[in-house]
């Protein structure tokens, strides 16, 4: 099965491209225009990983990543935030309430996928413990 990934942007130019590149790359794409209809996609099917703009209407990222992680079914999927802004105080704050990465635009199509890949990778690591072998415990 492949991977679902939730895009909330609010420009449907750059949330096209980022369509268009995640699904070439075989990810299964789903695209949301702000953060209130990113909620409802997120009720519908849960995606596997989330990209999300940080300003938008209605609700904006910081808000979006406020709300997924108040619930114990959404907290879990991990968020790379998008912005414009690379001030120090912003990405902190990112970090802070929980962003699995924070990209500043513009984002190359290979930065965005090693972002994706990595963020992937430590949701595969978490539900996989590691294999020590047969090395006797100490």
């Amino acid at each position: 099965m492949k991977t679902r990934i939730l895009i909330i942007d609010d420009d449907i130019g750059f949330r096209d491209l980022l369509r268009i590149h995640l699904s070439a790359a075989g990810y299964q794409v789903q695209v949301a225009e702000d953060g209130v209809t990113g909620g409802r996609a997120l009720l519908e099917q849960t995606p596997d990983l989330i990209v999300s703009d940080l300003n938008m209407p209605y609700l904006d990222g910081f808000e979006l990543l406020r709300l997924l992680n108040g619930d114990a079914e959404t907290a879990s999927i991990p968020v790379i935030l998008l912005s414009g802004r690379s001030d120090g105080d912003t990405m902190a704050k990112a970090v802070e309430l929980g962003a699995a990465d924070y990209l500043t635009k513009p984002v190359t199509r290979d930065q965005l996928l090693e972002s994706i890949e990595a963020c992937l990778s430590r949701i595969k690591g978490r539900s996989n413990p590691p294999d020590y072998g047969s090395t006797p415990a100490v």
